[in-house]
């Protein structure tokens, strides 16, 4: 029980250290701090973007996991690592493209405080390439 302990504890870490990497992510791409827009200002479509790209994180953190625990520790904590960090870079790439085919600057959309129905189609986005990584992962 107590290795499960510290497995968990070390998959945690590593899934929140992810976490982090992909809002410093969206927060580079948006104007002004993004923690800021949500809890100060209140912006429900900052807590969209960043609330869809943790789910995306999430999944893909399970999916790595889940699919790659018997193979060892060591090897299943790499795996995270490396599909977490291709998807922040590919939830990126998406941001970046939704970017240009859409009006407008889509940072600044989402950080707006009124509800911007944006923020809707970029959780879509993040969450659909989160998906095609966790269905390129899944056996």
């Amino acid at each position: 029980m107590l290795a499960s302990i510290g497995y968990a504890v070390a998959y945690t870490g590593v899934g929140i250290l992810l976490l982090v990497v992909g809002a410093v992510a969206l927060d580079l791409l948006t104007p002004g701090h993004l923690a800021r827009h949500i809890y100060e200002e209140r912006s429900v479509n900052a807590a969209i973007a960043l609330a869809a790209g943790f789910l995306g994180q999430g999944a893909i953190a399970f999916t790595t996991i889940w699919t790659n625990a018997t193979s060892g520790f060591g090897t299943a904590l790499g795996w995270t690592v490396v599909f977490g960090l291709i998807g922040v870079a590919l939830q990126v790439a998406a941001f970046v493209v939704l970017d240009l085919l859409t009006p407008g600057k889509l940072g600044a959309a989402l950080m707006q405080v009124p509800f911007h129905p944006g923020s809707l189609v970029h959780a879509a986005a993040t969450l659909a390439v989160s998906a095609i990584i966790v269905a390129s992962i899944w056996p």
